[in-house]
């Protein structure tokens, strides 16, 4: 049975020799041995002629036992040790050093305020180079129109407008359910009853649709752009597209752009429509609302100046989702890390920007009286 691990100084030396024996593996560090020494100087001389066996584990062990007495890991100087004991502890003692080699350093908080400040102003200026870029190539596409690109303007309105179209109806029919039912469990306190209807259609077509489908598109067709666009640039198709003569603003960037402001509202109107239904079920069931009283008093609440609003508002979300997912998508490096970085970048980004818009726009109609 091999010995348990132990040391053993030798003061009587200069420097100070610590004798390293038994087995010091990590099956045998569940006990700790009684070392007979105290306290070691800086320079050490190690001896390991005793030693009967030594892991990584064991290296680390004996290291810290060292180091915890005095010791420093360049003052230990290996004598007579087997050379793979010798190998493993001088790999254990280089990754240790390396470890502490750079200690954390903390920020302070006004430099992190800078730096985040230096990269939202790096950002902004980005993007619009981006709007020059592609209000030059939108000029150049006029005075030519046979080179815009159709195909991939109609596969990306499919992408973004087609296959949303399910999940933009779903989610808005159980808000349109949701909302109705929580706003009619307090109208029936009042018997204001038929003021639900007001409630539930005025805020889904001015405010809820809008933003709600906003956020959906920026999290779905956003993130794939980034993420199409990131892919592309890591694979040096952009690159072959600029070999080729051609501009990829004009090939990649304007037709998604278009896609999206064209389908927006109209994904925002499908929205409207869900919503509604989804209240018009609710109110039929809970406050006694038939769907014909429903419509009349739906036509009499709502005027279109708040449709109007809320489908004017779904362009400009998109143009600056678009703008986002594209900026994100054409800035990844050539690494698989910063594609998934700038998706989620991007459906963050989005996601701030929709709301912001939405309170600056709220803001303005309604000292506009709107």
């Amino acid at each position: 049975m091999l010995a348990r691990p132990n040391l053993h100084l030798e003061p009587s030396t200069l420097p100070p020799q610590v004798t390293v024996g038994g087995c010091w593996q990590l099956t045998r560090m569940e006990a700790v041995p009684d070392w007979d020494l105290l306290r070691l100087p800086p320079q050490i001389h190690l001896q390991g002629k005793a030693l009967d066996a030594l892991d990584t584990s064991g290296a680390y062990f004996l290291i810290q036992a060292l180091l915890a007495r005095g010791a420093t890991l360049e003052g230990m100087t290996l004598e007579a040790f087997n050379p793979q004991h010798r190998a493993i502890f001088e790999l254990v003692r280089q990754h240790y050093m390396a470890s502490i080699a750079t200690p954390a350093i903390k920020t302070p908080w006004l430099v992190k305020l800078g730096a985040g400040l230096h990269t939202l102003i790096r950002q902004f200026a980005s993007g619009l180079s981006l709007v020059g870029v592609l209000g030059t190539e939108s000029s150049q596409l006029l005075r030519h129109p046979n080179r815009f690109r159709m195909k991939e303007f109609v596969t990306q309105l499919q992408a973004v407008f087609v296959t949303a179209i399910p999940l933009v109806l779903l989610i808005m029919f159980l808000l349109g359910v949701v909302f109705a039912y929580l706003l009619g469990r307090q109208a029936i306190q009042y018997g204001a009853n038929v003021f639900v209807v007001d409630g539930t259609t005025l805020a889904l077509c001015r405010e809820l649709s809008p933003v709600l489908v906003a956020i959906l598109v920026a999290g779905r067709s956003g993130a794939a752009m980034t993420a199409q666009l990131g892919t592309m640039k890591f694979d040096e198709e952009i690159d072959a597209i600029r070999v080729l003569g051609l501009s990829p603003y004009a090939v990649l960037i304007i037709p998604r752009l278009l896609a999206l402001v064209l389908a927006l509202p109209l994904l925002v109107f499908l929205g409207d429509l869900a919503g509604i239904l989804g209240s018009m079920v609710v109110t039929a069931q809970q406050l006694g609302i038939g769907p014909i009283a429903f419509i009349h008093r739906m036509m009499t609440a709502l005027d279109t100046s708040t449709v109007v609003i809320g489908l004017g508002k779904a362009p400009v979300f998109a143009a600056f989702i678009g703008l986002i997912a594209c900026q994100n998508g054409l800035h990844v490096a050539r690494n698989a890390r910063s594609i998934g970085l700038n998706t989620t970048a991007t459906v963050v980004h989005s996601i701030v920007a929709v709301i912001l818009l939405n309170a600056l726009i709220a803001v303005t109609l309604v000292n506009l009286g709107i």
